[in-house]
């Protein structure tokens, strides 16, 4: 059959993976697909390495837009990233009747309704596994194998980053700012670094998926975003010493009153396959009504990892090519007329337990004073440390692990907890999830 033929816009560490593990694995693929898929065109600002990558026998520019716009190229995969020319590109390609294989979370977190909507128009398909968790085929499972279930909630470690960092910090006892100078030697944070460790990577993982499995639009917007940026080494001990590691998760849960969509650290129980998930590596735990909980594991990152996700994606668009768009899978999971318009819920509202820590004056009725604010509050202990101060020191730390509350209730009591004289400072408050 008639080969298909591929423009590959940006050939930096994925852009190289995809165009040599094609090259590789080409016979195999071929046989999978039912026809060659062949990256034709290449366009890169950076014609020198796109011709150090590719070797020749392919045609190199440095105009995106004459790929999108020519006639011999049937799939463009777009892996240049960012919101601004990644946009005018996709869509023009769209325009042209094109379909598109893209590794743009952000794109699609930010303005995915958008393209997804044009898309659907003009008939063709948008395919993006590569956008959340690199090579773990997450995108696959919920739009496909998880059809039959209510999805319930979902949680992901989906920064490789943030996960080498806290794992780092758990093992070794060293400060944030220690080991993220250590990540970015290694390799595994970027230069400036803010949106891993911010947290903003995940949210735009976290908003994907989330449209997926509750049949919502895009709503990244709305996301509640804390990064680790503030994480101490001491709340790390202590989640250890009551049974608990800290993860960057993303975080998505249908309730009756809306979906809760967040990023932050978070307890997990040690106990959870999740909780030990380290380094650089990625976990997206999903728990549906039929199937129960399921795990998938993987590399989140990396060239060729991240490549087989992008050509996974070139041969489900190559099976496809000539179908009929009213018989092809959903972009997002549910049939487009079918997406509804649930409310994501502030952070206020969500629903969950949480980690205090409290650095008091060892005094008679501390204790006492403080579990009488939570009660107040309707917000129940469920495990607790109280530190004995050092020699010669007149404060020490109390920390506590509560059942589940709204944050609202907890936002009121760890204000009137910090107004109390015996309370040095400010609360460290962090979220807890059984994820059970």
């Amino acid at each position: 059959m008639k080969p298909i033929n591929v423009g590959l816009l940006g050939i930096g560490t994925v852009g190289g993976g995809t165009f040599n593990v094609l090259k590789r694995n080409e016979e195999e693929i071929t046989r999978r697909a039912g026809r060659p898929i062949r990256i034709t065109t290449v366009a890169d600002k950076n014609l020198e390495l796109a011709r150090s990558v590719t070797g020749g026998g392919v045609k190199l520019t440095d105009d995106a837009f004459a790929v999108v716009a020519d006639p011999e190229i049937d799939i463009v995969v777009e892996l240049i990233g960012g919101y601004g020319v990644a946009k005018d590109l996709v869509l023009k390609a769209i325009d042209n009747g094109k379909h598109v294989v893209t590794a743009n979370k952000a794109l699609l977190a930010v303005h995915g309704n958008e393209i997804f909507a044009a898309a659907q128009k003009k008939g063709v398909m948008v395919a993006f596994e590569a956008a959340v968790a690199g090579g773990i085929p997450i995108i696959k499972a919920l739009r496909e194998g998880l059809t039959a279930n209510r999805i319930q909630w979902l949680a992901g470690i989906i920064n490789g980053t943030t996960n080498f960092i806290l794992s780092e910090m758990r093992d070794k006892g060293l400060p944030f700012a220690e080991v993220l100078k250590e990540a970015q030697a290694l390799g595994y944070a970027e230069a400036d670094p803010t949106f891993d460790i911010e947290g903003v990577d995940a949210a735009h993982k976290a908003t994907i998926m989330s449209a997926m499995a509750f049949g919502i639009p895009m709503q990244f917007d709305k996301a509640y975003i804390e990064g680790i940026t503030k994480l101490e080494s001491a709340d790390i001990t202590y989640a250890e010493q009551l049974g608990y590691r800290i993860k960057l998760l993303g975080i998505s849960r249908k309730r009756d009153n809306g979906v809760e969509l967040r990023v932050h650290p978070t307890l997990i129980p040690e106990k959870r396959l999740i909780a030990n998930v380290e380094g650089a590596m990625n976990a997206v735990l999903v728990q549906g009504d039929a199937v129960g909980a399921t795990l998938y594991y993987g590399k989140g990152a990396g060239a060729e990892p991240t490549a087989s996700a992008v050509i996974a994606d070139l041969v489900d668009v190559t099976r496809l090519h000539t179908a009929d768009p009213e018989h092809r899978v959903p972009h997002l999971a549910f049939q487009p007329d079918q997406v509804q318009d649930i409310a994501v819920l502030p952070i206020e509202e969500v629903l969950t337990s949480y980690y205090l820590r409290m650095r008091v004056e060892d005094k008679p009725g501390v204790l006492a004073d403080i579990t009488r604010i939570l009660a107040d509050s309707d917000i129940s202990i469920d495990a607790m440390i109280q530190k004995e101060p050092a020699e010669g020191e007149a404060q020490t730390d109390i920390i506590m692990l509560t059942h589940q509350t709204v944050e609202k209730n907890a936002n009121a009591a760890i204000a009137r907890i910090e107004a109390l004289p015996v309370v040095c400072g400010k609360v460290t408050r962090l979220r807890l999830e059984n994820l059970q």
